[in-house]
């Protein structure tokens, strides 16, 4: 037996005894119900889980936020000065506003967990404790010591914590990102697109729709000829989308409408492609005479694209994988995660996280026979060498 074989399989022991324990804690992480849009709901799951790290002899420093619920920043007490080390990153937050529980309650059936949240992602904070735990019994003193970050903004751009986040993947050995996996195959992302959202505002001249229309410049009908330029921007064989999601505006019905509002969403695969349909967005000029565009936004994660040094981590948990029974494969994600943004600094692996499915659906839930497997190969790779050597 290899001894990566052997090392993986006693993580996976290990982690199979505290099965029921872990199943415990992801039931206690979702009925704290955590929206990112309410701040104060995050005390009690960044409360739980700052004393889950601090029992696995981690130093916890709580990062509070401005207008957020604030961040868990962790290091493990072992580390030596200018040690080399990787990030573990997860968020705590969700889509589900408080009260869901009531119409769609944790439930546990036919070997599944249900609930809000529990794939997206406070599964991947259980897996990433339980990994860091089996490595600490097993006594194997990662090399590269491993730095947990949790934000509680993720859902919603992760607009205060990408600095942090920043910061810690410049100078980090590499980043794994415990986002779900992938389907009910449990694929593991590799790539991700690249997301961008954009307000067009028209702006017309408001008028009797009846006593003078002829007065008036209509801001919503000069929005329809912008609307059909953004669709034509997509191109699905190149897997390039631009979807308006939103319209707005106008005043009344008896009114020429003085301005309109589109929100667009945008998802590329690569940074040209960013760059391209950026610019072709920004160049949107008005039809009518008198009318204006204007346009607000920008690519708020990048495109996470794959290069030979994050190919070789891919390499590495398909190889850890198949010491463990594990048919690993990848996978490029449509959505946007932090992961995208570690991908500018450091090799980053994504969709570490749990196999289950319907992610911000009513249905949502976990794999449960799958999670030691998981938290057994997150552990493996938060065990491995350097890349650097």
């Amino acid at each position: 037996m290899s001894r990566y074989r052997q090392t993986t399989q006693k993580l996976r022991d290990y982690i199979h005894r505290r099965q029921e324990d872990m199943i415990a804690l992801l039931a206690q992480l979702v009925t704290a119900e955590s929206p990112s849009t309410v701040p104060t709901a995050q005390n009690q799951v960044l409360t739980i889980l700052q004393q889950e790290l601090k029992q696995r002899d981690y130093r916890v420093r709580y990062l509070p936020g401005k207008q957020t619920g604030g961040h868990l920043l962790a290091i493990n007490r072992d580390r030596r000065p200018q040690q080399a080390y990787q990030l573990l990153l997860g968020h705590c937050d969700t889509v589900w506003p408080l009260g869901t529980l009531e119409q769609m309650p944790l439930k546990i059936s036919q070997g599944k967990l249900f609930g809000p949240g529990a794939y997206d992602m406070k599964a991947g904070l259980v897996l990433t404790l339980f990994a860091l735990e089996a490595i600490a019994v097993q006594e194997l003193l990662p090399e590269v010591s491993p730095v947990i970050f949790i934000n509680s903004d993720e859902e919603i751009g992760s607009l205060e914590s990408t600095p942090y986040i920043q910061k810690l993947a410049q100078k980090a050995d590499r980043a794994f990102v415990m986002e779900p996996s992938l389907g009910l195959q449990g694929k593991l992302k590799t790539q991700r697109k690249g997301v961008g959202r954009f307000v067009i505002r028209a702006i017309g001249q408001a008028a009797h729709a009846g006593l003078n229309p002829e007065k008036g410049i209509s801001a919503i009908l000069e929005l329809t000829f912008i609307v059909q330029q953004l669709f034509a921007l997509n191109e699905p064989q190149r897997g390039v989308t631009v979807n308006v999601g939103t319209i707005d505006g106008g005043l009344r019905p008896n009114v020429i409408a003085p301005e309109a509002k589109a929100v667009v969403d945008v998802r590329v695969p690569s940074p040209d492609d960013a760059q391209r349909i950026e610019a072709a967005i920004r160049s949107l000029q008005p039809t009518m005479a008198g009318s204006q565009i204007i346009v607000e936004g920008r690519f708020g994660r990048p495109p996470m694209v794959k290069n030979p040094a994050s190919e070789q981590l891919w390499l590495l948990a398909k190889h850890l994988g198949s010491e463990l029974g594990l048919e690993l494969a990848e996978s490029t994600a449509g959505g946007g995660s932090d992961g995208n943004t570690t991908s500018l600094y450091t090799p980053t692996l994504d969709g570490l996280g749990a196999v289950g499915d319907e992610a911000h659906a009513i249905g949502e839930f976990v794999e449960l026979g799958q999670m030691v497997d998981r938290a057994a190969l997150l552990a493996g790779l938060i065990a491995s060498p350097s890349l650097s050597i």
